[in-house]
């Protein structure tokens, strides 16, 4: 019996990620095809990822980077609006924009002050703006989540790591079970 409940148990744990992607994928396809209409499933999806990319490729031409910058003062105009906009805006570009954050991997003293560290992001180095020089700004992100905390630690008390940022993440966000690439000899 025990070996039936450990064949199902992996089992499970093979095949519960699979199906909740298939799950997700599906769910994103018939939505966006339901908003524009269409009957042919995935039709939709490939049409958002034209028009996405199109957008891209317009937003880096001269002619069109003028209206996009004009479309993007005008939102931040509005003051609801500008808020969600904003920070949607700003969590992008902080992991596929041109002005990255979440690229400087450190390794920083546990928020609660005990002996365990926190793997964390740098996402400002200085904060003389608030009077804070001798301060960074480091972002924790919690596992299985999109969110995170963002802390205020003395420069001194964070270590850089030598380790991709995206392996990094990968590892957080997975809560430590994804391995971490081995660290370069120190010469």
């Amino acid at each position: 019996m025990r070996r039936l409940v450990s064949y199902f148990l992996r089992g499970l744990a093979f095949v519960a990620p699979i199906a909740a992607t298939v799950y997700v994928c599906v769910r994103i396809f018939e939505d966006i095809d339901g908003w524009l209409g269409l009957k042919t499933p995935g039709v939709g999806f490939g049409l958002t990822l034209v028009l996405i990319t199109v957008v891209g490729f317009l937003g880096s031409t001269l002619l069109t980077r003028g209206l996009l910058v004009a479309i993007d003062r005008l939102i931040h105009r509005l003051p609801f609006v500008r808020f969600f906009y904003s920070s949607t805006k700003d969590l992008l570009n902080a992991f596929v924009g041109e002005q990255r954050r979440f690229d400087i991997p450190v390794l920083v003293p546990s928020p609660d002050g005990g002996p365990a560290k926190s793997l964390g992001f740098l996402t400002q180095g200085s904060l003389d703006r608030i009077g804070l020089a001798d301060h960074v700004t480091v972002y924790l992100p919690f596992s299985y989540a999109l969110s995170g905390r963002l802390l205020l630690y003395p420069s001194a008390s964070v270590t850089r790591l030598d380790v991709p940022s995206a392996d990094v993440m990968a590892f957080i966000v997975s809560g430590g079970v994804t391995d971490l690439p081995p660290l370069p000899p120190r010469t």
